[in-house]
């Protein structure tokens, strides 16, 4: 596998960017490899202990180090949020089709190796585990993230996303204002 490394990059090279993958240590932007329906749907259905991603570039959270790479797998259990850039799956229309106008306002905490938070809209309880359905991941409307340094031009991506994917074993502390 090449792989290239620079301290100094600002930003990488252009390529084709589909998701987006925000782990303790990187932010992964690239193609999830055999994705076939939407990025929340392969999350929960997800058998295998490792995502494969192409065209990756990572994005040191601790010193806006830029690695690019062919290739990367991403441990399940290190996902913190994720976001479907391109979609090519129907998620904006699904929502609209869901109607979905019961949506409490949250702060979901981060505790790990690099402190941030995530604010937005949830289905109520949405953070909570549910035996009936065992999803592994909620949605987040609207999410703002602070605690990053968002002003890199490799970070800025995430002031943009109209939506999150959350995994809730992640989230060390829930302020819900519902």
């Amino acid at each position: 596998m090449n792989e290239e490394s620079s301290n100094n990059a600002n930003i990488a090279d252009p390529v084709f960017v589909e998701d987006l993958f925000l782990t303790d240590v990187f932010l992964i932007k690239g193609r999830l490899a055999h994705k076939t329906k939407r990025l929340s749907n392969v999350l929960e259905d997800n058998q295998r202990q490792y995502l494969q991603v192409h065209d990756a570039t990572l994005v040191s959270l601790r010193n806006n180090e830029v690695i690019k790479t062919p290739r990367v797998m991403i441990n399940v259990d290190e996902l913190i949020l994720a976001h479907e850039l391109f979609d090519c799956a129907g998620d904006a229309t699904m929502k609209q089709l869901s109607g979905n106008d019961k949506e409490n306002r949250i702060r979901a905490f981060y505790n790990g190796s690099v402190q941030f938070e995530v604010g937005g809209q949830i289905e109520p309880g949405a953070y909570e585990s549910n035996k009936m359905t065992g999803r592994k991941y909620f949605i987040m409307n609207g999410p703002i993230v602070r605690g990053l340094d968002l002003d890199h031009p490799e970070l800025k991506v995430l002031k943009t996303i109209d939506y999150a994917i959350l995994k809730k074993d992640r989230m060390a502390y829930v302020y819900d204002f519902g």
